[in-house]
């Protein structure tokens, strides 16, 4: 490929121009490699295990899928930038419903910011936070090293790196220490955590949310995994986590909820997600987004409104928690016998995250593993994309080179197939290696 060097900077792709090289995140990596040898949306022969959207078809238990939505004339105009008073007051009363019953403060219209997706909702949070230093938790979701990039010369990202030893899990306590340690002005992760399929829950969670108030840190939980809760032994969770229970008042404690209809509701191509906080943060979001993207579709938030009814959205996350519970431990169980061990597993999400260190090699490396798995159709993601490294200001090799995010949201039948493949490879390399390993001796 042409490249022309400058002595003022390293090499630029001249067909590129001005613009900058933006960098893959990991899934649309691995779509991109999987398209090189066939691999189209919805290919029956193809099992993408390396998804970070669920099935989105009708589900046992689930209420029938939205098909229309009606229209009305005001629909065709430009909307509100921070979206429609009745879904931001729908999604208030839906927070203040599931998590804020019998407490005096709660939430209204003006605590919501509706925007087109969750990842427009962080890019708005991110563009209107101030120059801080921010922490955040490693490993997690890939996209917060493009939006950290992007605004590098006012904000400082400090990584707090989650050991092994905590099964990924970074405790309030070790989240004090780093804000104590760099100064911190603001914290972003995920939780429940993409990838690691963890949540901070309970007491501990409780000890984040006061952290927050007491230190005066803006916490910006990603919650868009929120609904997607399970026990320890495998079994369906009894209800969503969110750090919306543990606010004391909804006006001052510093804390934004990022949510949608994406995960938990299995509406992504909707492009519905919100942010919640105190009101004057929520209008700081609102006038980011005159700038970056003029504000969120009429047409899908009038949609959105049927799906949070109270019943619906209950009947929809309670079987969604069931459908997905099977899966885990379907992929859980079958990853085990594969040799795929687990530093914890996942307790939320869609997400098993696998140690590949006790596989023989070359499967033992996850990147080799993924292209190894193409060849057989299975897309997975390796664990490298997800130590966010904004600046690429870390040069070592990433401690996640053997780790392997595995979904498991796609529809069971698939799912399954993908697992019996993955179970094919790993089971040819190994007689091969013994047969090796008999000639030289």
């Amino acid at each position: 490929m042409a490249t022309a060097t400058s002595k003022q900077g390293p090499a630029v792709r001249e067909e590129l121009g001005a613009l900058r090289e933006v960098p893959f995140m990991g899934v649309i990596f691995v779509v991109h490699e999987a398209m090189k040898l066939g691999f189209t949306n919805g290919h029956p022969d193809w099992c993408n295990l390396g998804q970070g959207q669920p099935e989105v078809g009708p589900m046992a238990g689930a209420p029938a899928r939205l098909t229309h939505v009606d229209l009305r004339p005001e629909d065709h105009a430009y909307g509100p930038l921070g979206g429609t008073p009745e879904l931001r007051e729908a999604i208030a009363a839906h927070y203040n419903r599931l998590f804020r019953k019998g407490k005096r403060s709660q939430y209204s219209a003006a605590n919501v910011c509706v925007a087109s997706g969750g990842r427009l909702a962080l890019t708005r949070a991110f563009a209107a936070l101030g120059a801080v230093n921010v922490g955040y938790q490693l490993p997690d979701y890939t996209a917060y090293e493009d939006l950290f990039e992007l605004h590098l010369a006012r904000l400082h990202p400090f990584p707090i790196r989650a050991r092994e030893s905590d099964g990924f899990l970074v405790p309030a306590a070790r989240f004090a220490q780093a804000i104590d340690d760099n100064g911190l002005g603001a914290l972003v992760l995920s939780n429940p955590c993409n990838p690691t399929g963890n949540v901070l829950a309970g007491a501990e969670l409780a000890k984040l949310v006061a952290l927050s108030r007491e230190r005066g840190v803006t916490l910006i939980l990603d919650e868009f995994y929120s609904h997607f809760i399970y026990t320890r032994d495998g079994k369906p969770g009894r209800g969503p986590v969110s750090g919306a229970p543990f606010v004391e008042d909804v006006e001052r404690d510093p804390l934004l909820l990022i949510d949608g209809l994406t995960k938990s509701f299995r509406y992504p191509g909707w492009r519905i997600g919100w942010a919640i906080g105190p009101s004057a943060m929520i209008d700081s979001l609102a006038r980011t987004a005159s700038a970056i993207d003029g504000g969120p579709s009429r047409i899908a938030q009038r949609a959105a409104l049927e799906v949070l009814e109270p019943g619906r959205a209950d009947q929809e996350t309670r079987a969604l928690r069931e459908v997905f519970a099977a899966k885990r431990n379907l992929m859980v169980t079958r990853l085990k016998r594969m040799g795929i061990r687990f530093a914890a597993e996942p307790t939320s999400t869609f997400y098993a995250w696998g140690c590949l260190d006790q596989l023989p090699a070359p499967f033992d490396d996850a990147m080799t593993f993924f292209r190894r798995a193409l060849e057989r159709k299975v897309m997975t993601v390796p664990g490298e994309f997800f130590d966010v490294n904004p600046g690429k200001r870390r040069r070592a090799r990433s401690p996640y080179a053997q780790w392997m995010r595995f979904s498991f949201g796609p529809p069971i039948d698939n799912l399954r197939l993908g697992l019996e493949r993955l179970e094919e490879l790993l089971a040819e390399a190994r007689p091969a290696r013994g047969r090796r390993a008999s000639k030289s001796r």
